[in-house]
Parts: C-alpha cells; structure tokens; sequence
C-alpha cells in the first residue's frame, strides 16, 4: 500500500483546518497510510531582519529533514515549483509507486518558505499555485488534491 507523508513547518491553530484536514485524512484513508508531522515554526520578531528570516528557514528546514524518512521519495511545495494539473499528480504518483518507491513525503514549509537544502532534498518540487497562500491553506489544499489523485486512479467519480 502507498505511504505518504506530510510533513510540515506550525500547528494548524483555527478549527477549520484541522476539520478540513481530518475530513481528507478520513478519505485518503481507503486508499494509503497517511501520516502527518509537524515541526515547531521558529518565532521571529514583528520586523525580523533578512538574517533572522534566512536563520529561521534553515532551522526549520533542519527540524523537516530530521523527520524524512530515510525511505522517502521528497516532494518539496514551494512557488518555484512545477505546476500541473490533478491528472498529472495522479500520474507521477502512480510512476513513483510503480517504480518501487511506496514511500512519498511532501514538505511544506512556513510562512518564510523552505530551506535550499530541503528543496535540494526533493526529487520534486511541485507548486499548486502561481499565487502564494498561507501554509495551513497549502496543507488543505495538498490533501485535496492527493484525495483527487487516488479517485483519479482508482476510477473513482470525485474527480470530474
């Protein structure tokens, strides 16, 4: 069975996040074991300085990759990444898996974005979106769109 995993930089705080998480944890749940980890957001001063936003994001970044298991392939969600449609994603995870590789972890980072030692970790990097939105917003919307892509390969009619 396909193993992915979240991992990801703060906590979900308002309700409705972790509602909407915990309704596409519940029906990913028939086709994969999904596992969600998240690691402490570093706290930056109101006006931090590009020096404590950089040092942040690296640590953080240290704090993401201690968690990657050592099996996993990584797919990193930052705005450089390649976009593609849900069909697309549901392609390249049906070619990792069919490749050996049961395995995925995808990393999202927080507000300040990913280290480039976790995007240089991936062996994809993947944007949902041209805009920016805030990181709980990402998480919601990956777990949507890994829902879609197993309805997408399973045959499944969610996707339209």
């Amino acid at each position: 069975m396909l193993r992915l995993d979240i991992l990801c930089v703060g906590k979900l705080k308002e309700t409705w996040w972790r509602d909407a998480c915990a309704e596409y944890q519940k029906r990913l749940g028939g086709f994969c074991r999904l596992t969600i980890m998240e690691v402490d957001e570093t706290r930056l001063p109101d006006r931090p300085s590009a020096a404590q936003i950089a040092a942040a994001v690296t640590e953080e970044g240290r704090r993401l990759l201690q968690k990657l298991p050592a099996s996993a392939v990584a797919v990193t969600l930052c705005i450089e990444g390649k976009t593609m449609p849900s069909d697309g994603l549901a392609a390249a995870l049906e070619s990792m898996a069919v490749s050996g590789d049961s395995r995925i972890a995808f990393l999202i980072g927080g507000s300040c974005g990913l280290s480039e030692e976790v995007k240089a970790a991936a062996r994809l990097r993947l944007s949902l979106s041209p805009m920016t939105f805030p990181h709980q917003l990402a998480r919601v919307m990956l777990l949507e769109q890994l829902y879609r892509s197993m309805q997408i390969l399973s045959g499944g009619k969610y996707h339209k």
